[in-house]
């Protein structure tokens, strides 16, 4: 394994600045994480299911099951929704977290943030013209039918671009770039996060009701009921030793 107390690893000193690939991370021995590897390959947060209150549980465990079937997006919209998803969350094999789904639920359940950016179309509007922007820099890039045909590298980078603020004709230019760029990785991130494959991923204990917080200390202090992790590396000195 590399040694990860140095700070060779990190992007910025790696040619093309790229992250490092995630495979040299464990392979996940017990329950689920996305794609099967993580720092936490012994734990399972659903383990812990027993321990909480029937409509906790029932709110969890649906999270594992979504529709495949897509209640705002479009059968043409799926596929360019989905590759963003991947892209966005770095989810190139199975499993993956279903993030295209949940998305699709928020959006349809009018799970949304409750405020609207005053230079913006709403969230809802916003989602159909990225999709269509990405599609329009795809063809216009790379003469790529869709977003969605184009190979993991070029998906990056349209996806880059975007994230600079650097799309820009056609549907994108009824946009704010950067503010559309918040409101789909807000949700997307949200969407990941809310998922128990992505708990085991960080090692998160899950639900705490009516179970309840025991550590109350110093940070970082683990509760029971989280992952151990399987590399020890701390973060804060090998990122202050990278500048």
């Amino acid at each position: 394994m590399p040694d990860f107390t140095r700070p060779g690893h990190l992007p910025n000193l790696r040619p093309g600045r790229q992250p490092a690939t995630p495979d040299w991370l464990p392979r996940q021995r017990r329950g689920t994480s996305p794609q099967m590897i993580g720092r936490y390959p012994d734990y399972d947060v659903m383990a812990s299911a027993a321990a909480w209150d029937s409509a906790t549980r029932q709110v969890v465990e649906a999270r594992l099951h979504p529709s495949t079937d897509l209640r705002f997006f479009t059968a043409a919209e799926a596929p360019t929704l989905r590759a963003l998803c991947d892209v966005a969350m770095a989810q190139d094999r199975e499993p993956r977290v279903p993030v295209a789904q949940m998305v699709d639920a928020a959006l349809a359940d009018g799970r949304l943030d409750g405020y609207q950016y005053a230079d913006m179309p709403s969230d809802r509007d916003t989602w159909r013209l990225v999709l269509a922007g990405l599609d329009e820099a795809a063809a216009a890039q790379h003469g790529a039918a869709s977003f969605a045909r184009c190979d993991w590298p070029t998906r990056e980078a349209i996806v880059e671009q975007w994230a600079r603020g650097l799309l820009g004709g056609g549907t994108w230019d009824r946009l704010n770039v950067t503010r559309a760029w918040a409101v789909c990785m807000r949700m997307i991130l949200s969407a990941f996060y809310a998922h128990p494959w992505a708990w085991n991923e960080i090692g998160f204990g899950g639900p705490a009701y009516p179970r309840g917080y025991m550590r109350l200390g110093p940070l970082g202090v683990r509760e029971p009921a989280e992952g151990r992790a399987a590399t020890a590396e701390d973060p804060v000195p090998v990122v202050a030793e990278s500048g």
